[in-house]
């Protein structure tokens, strides 16, 4: 009986540890709430009755996909999941920016090289994305090289506060690292702010809202997207947006994560045509089709960004390979994009984590994907 209660005391001791370790950091990692948020949101284009709203309407979840969604999880549970290493590049970024060029660090996190400028777009160097330490989608890939080694960046733009977006540990590093402005949408700098990021280093824009760097000669705006927000239980308290970059010889779309949207052809309408683009392709499933992409529709995107023309430009495909957010296979969103991108004419690169593409130079393709599924 003795080593019986002992057993069950150590038993729960550690139970109570381990809680205590996910529950770790979890107020600081949620960010703001919605009473720090608010007074940034009043009066926006897309924000009423206390949340902000798609202009087309839009359903995180399909009406009645509770139980498919149940089964799901119980059955496909991994099959997002590689059958060997991902392999990696560690980048070796040039003493100065290119014209045009893109490192992808893997899912959507990325440095864009445009007429002499850096832009870092959603960055996440955690090795979980959730605001727990020990629970939560893992990484299925290590941050290629040492984030650290990052050159200096002229800006930080975030597509929205999901956490595989928006990570805090990796917004204070890059406060002590770097000291560029972050560039959000509204209601981020919220979360921002609570994280010790100083106020002279963010900006908050609304849809269609831009701000110009240096001396003028790269301009950032604030692109509508199709999507959803929220780090706890309440949603869509803080705005969701892609980013166009606009230079005097380039200009480069970030979609971040996004629905198929009509926003599109208007963002290539009055921001494009785009001479890079990078689309989402991964985590898309039939039961939110209103706020993920397939790849499919990543290609059409691309289209809609170059004014109809989809062999105008490169698409370059991110928010896959890095995080199991959905239930189809680790490489479908590749294969499906490649065969898609094929079939419409479009130019399309695929670089492992960390390579680093320069539009005007690729190497032949390399189904890389292929050696990993």
């Amino acid at each position: 009986m003795g080593i019986a209660r002992v057993a069950g005391t150590v038993a729960s001791t550690l139970g109570l540890a381990w809680v205590a370790r996910a529950a770790w950091g979890l107020p600081a990692a949620l960010g703001a709430g919605q009473a720090e948020i608010a007074p940034t949101a009043l009066g926006k284009s897309s924000y009423r009755d206390g949340r902000f709203h798609n202009t087309e309407p839009s359903n995180t979840m399909a009406p009645g996909a509770a139980p498919s969604l149940l089964w799901s999880g119980l059955t496909k549970r991994g099959v997002g999941k590689p059958a060997r290493p991902v392999p990696l590049v560690t980048p070796a970024p040039p003493e100065r920016a290119a014209e045009l060029a893109v490192t992808w660090y893997g899912h959507a996190s990325a440095l864009v090289e445009i007429d002499g400028y850096r832009v870092l777009a959603d960055p996440v160097w955690s090795e979980r994305v959730s605001p727990s330490p020990v629970i939560g989608p893992a990484r299925l890939h290590p941050v290629p090289g040492d984030p650290s080694a990052l050159p200096a960046v002229d800006a930080v733009i975030i597509s929205h506060d999901h956490y595989d977006h928006l990570d805090k540990p990796t917004v204070e590093q890059l406060v002590r690292e770097q000291r560029a402005p972050f560039v959000v949408p509204t209601g981020i700098g919220a979360h921002l702010r609570r994280w010790g990021v100083p106020a002279d280093r963010i900006v908050e824009l609304d849809w269609g809202g831009s701000v110009e760097l240096g001396t003028g000669d790269l301009t950032i705006t604030c692109a509508e997207a199709r999507h959803f927000s929220g780090r706890g239980l309440v949603r869509n308290t803080t705005l969701w947006a892609s980013w166009a970059l606009t230079g005097p010889t380039r200009r480069v779309y970030f979609g971040g994560d996004t629905g198929y949207t009509k926003a599109f052809a208007q963002s290539g309408a009055v921001l494009g045509p785009f001479d890079l683009t990078l689309l989402p392709i991964g985590a898309y499933d039939e039961r939110w089709t209103d706020i993920h992409m397939n790849p499919e529709e990543a290609v059409r995107a691309h289209a809609d960004l170059c004014l109809g023309d989809p062999g105008h430009g490169l698409l370059v495909p991110i928010h896959w390979a890095t995080f199991d957010l959905a239930f189809h296979g680790w490489s479908e969103p590749v294969h499906r994009l490649v065969a898609a991108a094929d079939v419409a004419g479009t130019r399309a690169v695929v670089p492992k984590p960390g390579e680093r593409v320069v539009p005007n130079d690729l190497p032949p393709r390399v189904s890389w994907w292929k050696d990993v599924e």
